[in-house]
């Protein structure tokens, strides 16, 4: 792959549009990736689009139709490599061709499998000229989800946490509502539109019997499937979140009861157990088969816990209340505590925010952590 540093301010400012465009479909192109896409005749923007949801047409076509007659000779920008391969829309390089555009430059390579490169390629084929590499790192930002599904075989997990300013998620007889302001609680519904699932434990649904929707009026958004984590599938029939539409999936323990009340209702899945635990590497990947690119844990204490002690966790979104809660509050992670402070990992900080009257501190995971975390040292075929 061709990939160049001496671009002029036309691509750049081009570059940036497209990547304005992509980052409308932040709440609504899952399973596939957010890509947006400018044509330009010299200075000129001609044409432009971004995709919207699966199955509709891709950022390319959008722009091409926009462009017209002017999209012959003009140079595509777009996000992400145009797609070589027939899925529910035919091949976006093809669009490219047929529509005689003389330069195309993307972001980044796709990583899937059935483009990856083969894009670009067909593109070069046909003697139009290719660049690569443009404002790759804010593209790879847009899309940290489909490009972990597609190289890790896992989604982005993120795990959200409210907290009090000593660390403490509750009180000690479990009462966490609020901790953190109303500001904080309307900021999450945007993590959840943006996540293609919310996961929680039976621990959580069975003391708090959250709704885990997404509640952002106006705001055009896919629907996250909802997860239960819940080994023996005590999953209530009268639970809330039950009676909310939009997709449910309980994972249980191979050993678990058949629970035919629920059967029509909730979907359900098993995964290993580990003694008590289901095998969190294993879910990962199930989940990455659903294609499920941003995946969203608010759980307790135990389970946001084993997550991170387990190594999956990318990202932290942590909300900070000024309050104080005392020793005998509940902690945010229940870990194993370190034989040293030199086998502690240090998180690197991405971004810290006022949300209201709180602080919302999100932390990407260590860089020496591990990408798979078998509890059985093998990763399944």
């Amino acid at each position: 792959m061709n990939t160049i540093d001496n671009w002029t301010e036309i691509d750049r400012t081009a570059m940036r549009r497209a990547l304005e465009l992509a980052a409308l479909g932040l709440y609504t192109t899952h399973p596939n990736p957010r890509v947006g896409c400018v044509l330009m005749q010299g200075d000129q923007i001609v044409g432009e689009g971004w995709h919207r949801r699966a199955g509709e047409p891709h950022a390319e076509v959008h722009a091409l139709a926009q462009a017209g007659a002017l999209a012959r000779g003009a140079t595509a920008y777009v996000t992400l490599e145009p797609c070589a391969h027939h899925g529910r829309t035919p091949p976006c390089a093809d669009a490219l061709i047929a529509a005689g555009v003389s330069r195309v430059v993307a972001a980044m390579a796709d990583p899937f499998p059935a483009v990856d490169g083969a894009g670009l390629a067909r593109l070069r084929a046909a003697g139009i000229a290719v660049e690569c590499g443009l404002f790759e790192s804010e593209a790879r930002e847009l899309n940290l989800g489909f490009v972990s599904r597609q190289t890790r075989h896992r989604p982005w997990v993120r795990v959200k946490l409210g907290v009090s300013l000593d660390g403490r998620s509750a009180l000690a007889d479990g009462r966490s509502q609020w901790i953190t302001s109303a500001a904080a609680r309307l900021d999450v519904q945007h993590w959840r539109a943006r996540s293609s699932a919310v996961l929680t434990g039976i621990g959580s649904v069975l003391a708090d019997d959250p709704r885990l929707t997404v509640r952002l009026d106006g705001v055009d958004h896919a629907t996250p499937e909802r997860i239960v984590l819940d080994r023996l599938w005590r999953l209530p029939a009268d639970a809330r979140l039950l009676s909310e539409s939009g997709p449910i999936l309980s994972v249980t323990g191979p050993d678990a009861p058949d629970r035919p009340g629920l059967a029509d209702r909730v979907e359900r899945i098993t995964v290993p157990a580990h003694g008590d635990q289901l095998q969190l590497s294993r879910l990962l990947f199930a989940l990455a088969q659903r294609g499920h690119n941003e995946v969203l844990v608010e759980a307790g204490a135990t389970l946001a816990g084993a997550f991170v002690a387990a190594g999956l966790v990318d990202e932290l979104i942590w909300y900070v209340a000024p309050k104080l809660l005392g020793s005998g509050a509940r902690g945010a992670l229940a870990l194993p505590e370190p034989a040293s402070l030199d086998e502690v990992d240090r998180w690197q900080w991405h971004s810290v925010d006022h949300v209201g009257e709180d602080l919302r501190l999100v932390l990407r995971a260590p860089l020496a952590a591990p990408t798979w975390a078998w509890t059985d040292g093998a990763r399944p075929a």
